[in-house]
């Protein structure tokens, strides 16, 4: 497995190491040790999936408290994946970092806590799959408009499908600070 640190501390690009041959292909999609070893540790108490069309954002989303790591990968087509430090004490808040994945590049994202998190659906359809280290939190949670200026997020479409919830997004400018972390 290979694992990629970003600028922003704590990010990794995850390549798993792919076995295949004419039958298809096997990888391993997340081993305790091996994970923890570089820097991703669990455990994860919780797993989703998604299934998104083309054109649809989901999030920014995080929790705090009740904040959530998480481990992203896509199962089938390809999203846009970013995450922002919303960490006040951190050198890179309110920065943020994206990546493509895809069934075909089968890389995973660690977002550790202390980030919002949001995808973007590039192919026709795509399903994401997270594990996170916390349990969904509703009452907790905060959304991060997708499109706040002062972050500048580059999202390769123009005018995304997007929930009620994330229409309503919070500038980072406007999000009381006991919301961030610290």
């Amino acid at each position: 497995m290979n694992v990629t640190e970003f600028e922003i501390a704590g990010l990794r690009l995850i390549e798993p190491r792919v076995f295949g041959d004419t039958r298809g292909f096997f990888l391993e999609s997340w081993n305790e040790r091996r994970y923890r070893d570089a820097g991703i540790p669990g455990p994860f108490v919780q797993d989703n999936l998604s299934f998104s069309r083309r054109g649809t954002l989901r999030g920014l989303h995080f929790q705090n408290p009740s904040a959530q790591a998480k481990l992203v990968s896509v199962l089938q087509g390809e999203v846009f994946d970013v995450a922002v430090d919303m960490r006040r004490s951190s050198p890179t808040f309110g920065q943020w970092q994206g990546a493509t994945l895809s069934a075909e590049n089968k890389q995973q994202f660690f977002i550790p806590p202390g980030f919002a998190h949001g995808f973007a659906v590039l192919s026709e359809t795509a399903l994401f799959f997270y594990k996170c280290t916390a349990f969904y939190a509703p009452k907790h949670e905060v959304t991060l408009a997708w499109n706040d200026p002062d972050i500048g997020i580059q999202w390769p479409l123009a005018d995304p499908v997007l929930s009620e919830k994330d229409q309503r997004g919070w500038r980072l400018q406007d999000i009381p600070a006991e919301k961030l972390f610290p």
